[in-house]
């Protein structure tokens, strides 16, 4: 697990820090050149490091500094003296003395085997300074000190211009902008370096696979004993979505999977995978009030129900009935989520609840922008784990909020989603509690993905059963 944490934050865990502002800013500058050393710069090798006023600045003259006793052929360039008494006109001073050519602004670019971006970090506001613009432009690789210049540490937005990084150094903890908005595109990878800092409230935590558990099978067990998992779906012209739900329930580990849907479409899932039970429910998109009490009763002998996967519109009274009367683990999906007239069916639940919306499924059932706070207040109102799917994906409710970065574009094909419902599912009947399931299943599922880009396109029928690799 990475913390997370604000600007404000991290400003605040600078001044109460037990080590001297000068001490914490010369661990940071050590780390930086240890980072430009680690992306091939050596000995005779030309650096320019850009500083702005503040402590981002000083970051950089401290790293000259270090950069310098490598042998490195390295200059400074200021955009502004610091202010006197400053832990960063110390930096400058010390560095000017270590021999290190530090000069006034230039406007025009220099090409160089590495540009270092200590201008202005993750304080910056407003608009990009016109006389360093021409700096952006630059063919040489740069290395950001905190986040590239322009972006917004916050938000990962970027107001009027930004650089773009080929690699990042960070201090501490992750911030909100390395993983939002244009933030991974703009920062690169992204280093974390330790300066002694400690603690810190996160406003996200970052999913690494120790975070991602995946329960073992006892010895004894059976397939009703292992998990078992109940989809609800299917509509004319929409089988294919509770089919990969069902599919990735099983290959996620669940020993006994049933798909209920219209009875029409009964046959045709039975001949397509007989290894899921099928049971007809209603017809076409026509459910009477006898048809839930029939899905309850057969829904009754397993550990989670998911509904919603190709049901199609117009099952709103369907989907809220399973929503109130089903008395167990329920994980809402598609057109579940779109059935739902509000949120009023979520908040009178007793059991837990795990709601798993992409971005537009989110604006129609909150009327919100689908933001990572957003999801935490959705998970609030109504007491569900919230899995906000996208890049990256967020994690609600539970033991407080998760960003899952693993996997890529290569998610972006039809029936990506039901396969993460099924997998999400299987995990959370296999023991692991809604938010631990649905953090791990996010988790994983990326992972499949990023396996099965290696060898070509990915499509959702490959990564429902590729996601049996990474269930155990």
């Amino acid at each position: 697990m990475k913390l997370v944490i604000t600007p404000e934050e991290s400003g605040r865990l600078d001044v109460a820090a037990a080590a001297r502002i000068d001490d914490l800013m010369d661990r940071a500058g050590y780390g930086v050149q240890l980072v430009a050393a680690a992306m091939g710069v050596a000995y005779g090798d030309r650096v320019i490091v850009l500083c702005g006023p503040g402590n981002n600045g000083g970051d950089g003259y401290v790293a000259a500094r270090y950069l310098r006793r490598r042998g490195v052929d390295v200059r400074a360039y200021a955009l502004a003296a610091p202010r006197a008494g400053t832990a960063a006109e110390r930096a400058l001073r010390a560095t000017q003395s270590a021999g290190v050519a530090v000069a006034d602004w230039r406007s025009e670019p220099e090409a160089a085997d590495l540009i270092i971006d200590g201008l202005f970090g993750v304080g910056f506001r407003g608009a990009f300074p016109e006389q360093a613009r021409a700096w952006l432009d630059t063919a040489s690789p740069v290395l950001a000190i905190d986040v590239p210049s322009g972006l917004d540490a916050a938000t990962g937005s970027v107001a009027d211009a930004a650089f773009t990084a080929a690699r990042t150094v960070t201090f501490h903890a992750l911030k909100p902008g390395h993983l939002l908005g244009e933030g991974p595109e703009r920062c690169g990878p992204v280093t974390l370096v330790d300066i002694g800092l400690e603690g810190g409230d996160p406003a996200l935590m970052l999913c690494e696979a120790e975070d991602a558990p995946r329960p073992a099978r006892e010895r004894k067990a059976h397939k009703w004993s292992a998990g078992s998992v109940v989809v609800v779906g299917g509509s004319p012209g929409l089988t294919g979505a509770p089919l990969l739900t069902a599919q990735a329930a099983l290959h996620g580990g669940a020993g006994a999977v049933t798909l209920m849907c219209p009875a029409e479409l009964q046959g045709v899932y039975a001949a397509q995978a007989p290894g899921i039970m099928t049971r007809g429910v209603g017809r076409g998109k026509h459910f009477s009030a006898a048809d839930v009490d029939e899905c309850l009763a057969v829904a009754r002998r397993f550990d989670v129900m998911v509904v919603g996967p190709g049901l199609g519109l117009e099952v709103g009274d369907f989907v809220t009935q399973l929503v109130l009367r089903w008395p167990g683990n329920l994980l809402v999906d598609a057109d579940g989520l779109n059935a739902l007239d509000g949120t009023g069916a979520l908040r009178a639940r007793q059991s837990p609840a795990i709601l798993t919306p992409h971005a537009g499924e989110f604006r129609r059932l909150t009327s919100a922008d689908p933001t990572f706070g957003a999801a935490e207040e959705l998970a609030r109102r109504t007491g569900s784990v919230v899995l906000l799917k996208g890049n990256p994906t967020f994690v609600a409710g539970g033991d407080g909020t998760w960003a899952v970065t693993s996997g890529g574009p290569e998610l972006a094909s039809i029936g990506t989603g039901d396969v993460l419902g099924g997998l999400v599912a299987a995990l959370w009947a296999r023991g692991l509690d809604a938010a631990v399931a649905a953090r791990s299943g996010a988790y994983w599922h990326g992972r499949s993905g990023e396996a099965l880009a290696t060898s070509g396109t990915l499509t959702a029928a490959e990564l429902a059963s590729t996601v049996g690799r990474f269930a155990w």
